[in-house]
């Protein structure tokens, strides 16, 4: 057998094959993983409603939040929160973290605005009435117990 000189040419292919397959390799290890097996702590919007805290825990009275409006509260856990009145025996609370980029919405009568962006929410549903926001806030449970709003 004879030793076929190495050119610059065999050389420079030899080692942009073996670079590239270590960086092929460090994405597939990123892609993968231990955590891979975790389950989602997200909620996706439209699921049914978490709750910031355990349940019974109080979050306002009743009576401090008009019909047909909102109030920002801070839940027991310490998250901004928003409580809303859609009837006078009804109550409804979202996350106040808009889900375009974060920022915290803020009660205006019966909408809830994004004071970053400028996304406007329907404050009784958190359903987006203006973007660029595409998604709904979160729901929090709630429900009235003896004139106080409370998480369930």
């Amino acid at each position: 057998m004879t030793a076929e000189p190495h050119t610059r040419r065999t050389i420079l292919t030899s080692g942009a094959a073996v670079a590239g397959a270590a960086v092929g390799a460090a994405a597939l290890s990123a892609c993968g993983g231990a955590d891979d097996a975790k389950p989602s702590t997200s909620q996706p919007a439209g699921d049914q409603p978490s709750s910031p805290a355990a349940a019974g825990q109080p979050l306002g009275n009743l009576a401090d939040v008009p019909v047909g409006q909102a109030k920002a509260i801070t839940t027991p856990d310490g998250k901004d929160a928003i409580l809303a009145r859609p009837t006078d025996t009804t109550v409804a609370a979202f996350s106040a973290t808009c889900t375009h980029q974060g920022c915290k919405v803020a009660p205006a009568g019966a909408e809830l605005k994004c004071p970053c962006h400028n996304s406007v929410f329907d404050a009784m549903t958190g359903a987006v009435k203006k973007g660029p926001a595409k998604e709904p806030l979160p729901a929090l449970a709630v429900k009235v117990e003896n004139g106080q709003i409370v998480t369930s």
